[in-house]
């Protein structure tokens, strides 16, 4: 190949600059020519595709969300849009796309590959909710900034005797309000893969109470229910002094982590190894440290679980 494009797709997440960054500077060392996609591909079937050079990539690996922007396209999910892109694509030599994203970006992906066209996803999402990984591109700074979050609302929560209720984002994937419950000490976390126990957590409530606890944490993923109606049905059983807070979308904001860069480098590195290859179809992802990769058909197939034992301990520990 002597061109590739690359295009990031869906919610933006902290990390997706550094593997922007891995994959043009990775091409560029193989004599190259990259191209970055704007918009997404909503970009793609408009054309708004621009070269990029190794001064394009320049100071962005410290940077959260995407230098080449994202936005969700409707118009892509059909056949027509497809073929346009490809056609954009190919009026210009490119040979092979690059793919950042997570669900919705890899069935585009899978799609393109199936009419012919090389594609290599790249799962970046905070709600590390991709099936083949143990981990997504944005997820740990995501975490990262629950925690803080938590850690600054208890302090207040301790100081006002009051029962908080934080909603996180997941609507399908507890992973983020699991990591951050746990990590915190949550005293209930509610997550979609589990059935919500309400009474549990009124008893842990009140549990607390009766040995002298003034003050609670509960996290909540936005899939199970509203914040504050949750709040509300809360202080309705129990009579304590409850406040919820969203944090809404600052958990996509901020400058990534370590870990988030270097996983970010080392998956959008890979990906162009993989697109360079010959290879099309295929999602990188990490397992036990090691860059793993997967048939994207197989990863939209399979469906992500949480870690059990995990949701167990939490449990436990919060007694």
């Amino acid at each position: 190949m002597k061109k590739v494009a690359v295009l990031t797709s869906g919610g933006d997440s902290p990390g997706m600059n550094a593997a922007i960054r891995a994959v043009v500077r990775k091409c560029i060392y193989h004599n190259v020519d990259v191209y970055g996609v704007m918009y997404g591909y909503q970009g793609l079937i408009e054309g708004h595709i621009e070269k990029l050079e190794i001064g394009s990539v320049g100071d962005i690996i410290h940077r959260g969300g995407t230098k080449l922007h994202s936005a969700r396209c409707e118009d892509f999910k059909t056949e027509e849009g497809q073929r346009k892109g490809i056609n954009e694509l190919k009026e210009r030599g490119i040979e092979g796309l690059i793919v950042i994203g997570g669900d919705g970006s890899f069935r585009g992906a899978e799609k393109l590959s199936e009419k012919g066209f090389p594609c290599i996803g790249v799962p970046a999402t905070i709600d590390n909710d991709i099936a083949g990984t143990d981990y997504t591109i944005g997820f740990d700074t995501a975490l990262n900034t629950i925690i803080d979050a938590v850690d600054k609302i208890r302090d207040t929560a301790t100081s006002h005797e009051r029962t908080y209720v934080i909603e996180v984002m997941g609507r399908d994937a507890g992973d983020l309000a699991l990591w951050a419950g746990l990590a915190a000490g949550a005293e209930s976390i509610l997550i979609p893969e589990k059935e919500d126990d309400f009474q549990d957590v009124v008893t842990r409530l009140h549990r607390g109470r009766e040995r002298g606890k003034k003050h609670s944490i509960i996290i909540l993923a936005e899939g199970v229910a509203s914040g504050i109606e949750y709040g509300k049905r809360i202080e309705e059983a129990t009579n304590l002094e409850v406040r919820v807070t969203v944090l809404g979308h600052i958990q996509r904001g901020g400058s990534p982590t370590a870990f988030d860069r270097v996983l970010a480098s080392r998956l959008g590195a890979e990906a162009v190894n993989i697109l360079l290859a010959g290879e099309s179809g295929i999602m990188v992802g990490i397992r036990n440290n090691r860059i793993v990769a997967d048939d994207l058909s197989q990863v939209l197939s399979t469906k992500h679980i949480i870690e059990e034992k995990m949701f167990d301990l939490s449990k436990e520990l919060s007694i």
